[in-house]
């Protein structure tokens, strides 16, 4: 009986919006991807914590509330509540967690990166064990040099995988994100801003990368051996040099869905 529970043990991960959208709102966004991907996984989707300050991209077609995780200026150099965001977050996580991971888009995507630096660096969620998986759809860093020079100083050492969107306003900045991280995976998509459909390809990669996670996270005496390295059973594994051009591109379909979410593009 026990045995049974120990392999019903799912991970946890924290999966935080983009600016003025809702958690239900990315959760319908995810929703699109083959529910096998995060089958061994449990997903927490929170509001953020200000209510939307302006105009929402997804009025009309998603109901409101809408939320945001803090506010910032046009060049993102400066941010206001970001403070009080990362105390919020810090202690959701120690008080619903431990969360094995995070997932997040755009804004919440590049909150997620920040969390991850910053817990790399002994600056956040010192007794909360350390993260094992980030999904970023749109992540960027943050510019301020204060924040990325403690946040980014050395490689996060944690199971990365990077969506890139051919017409996203935010891709080489999210390509730059994945720079951050030890050994990350880029899946690139042709859409734009917004969470892709994927094809068959782009499934199975994603598939393997969660199960190979899931099956070391089960076994700690894999986990604690492996330094963050190779995957095994023949799984993509991207080697990343100083060259993002020779990082793995995975293309999305251009598919029926490819143009749905085109109109979230400002």
């Amino acid at each position: 009986k026990m045995e049974a529970n120990k392999k019903e043990k799912k991970m946890k991960i924290l999966c935080l919006h983009g600016f003025r959208t809702s958690g239900s709102f990315l959760q319908k966004q995810i929703s699109k991807w083959d529910p096998s991907i995060f089958a061994h996984f449990d997903m927490d989707f929170p509001d953020g914590i200000y209510p939307a300050g302006g105009k929402s991209d997804i009025e009309g077609i998603f109901p409101p509330p809408y939320f945001e995780w803090f506010q910032f200026n046009k060049e993102f150099t400066e941010y206001t509540n970001l403070e009080e965001c990362i105390s919020y977050l810090c202690e959701y996580v120690t008080s619903k967690g431990p969360f094995d991971g995070l997932l997040g888009f755009s804004q919440g995507a590049t909150l997620s990166a920040l969390l991850l630096g910053y817990q790399t660096q002994g600056k956040v969620l010192k007794e909360h064990p350390p993260m094992k998986l980030f999904v970023s759809i749109s992540g960027t860093k943050f510019r301020d040099s204060s924040i990325s020079e403690v946040a980014y100083k050395d490689p996060i050492k944690v199971k990365s995988v990077h969506f890139v969107g051919a017409k996203d306003w935010l891709r080489l900045p999210s390509e730059e994100l994945a720079t951050a991280f030890d050994n990350p995976l880029i899946i690139r998509h042709p859409q734009g801003h917004t969470v892709p459909r994927l094809d068959v390809e782009a499934v199975e990669n994603l598939r393997h990368w969660t199960r190979e996670i899931f099956l070391q996270s089960s076994s700690k005496s894999t986990f604690d051996d492996d330094k963050h390295g190779t995957m095994e059973h023949g799984e993509v594994k991207v080697e990343l040099p100083k060259k993002l051009e020779e990082t793995c591109k995975i293309q999305v379909a251009e598919g029926d869905g490819a143009m749905e979410k085109e109109k979230l593009i400002k």
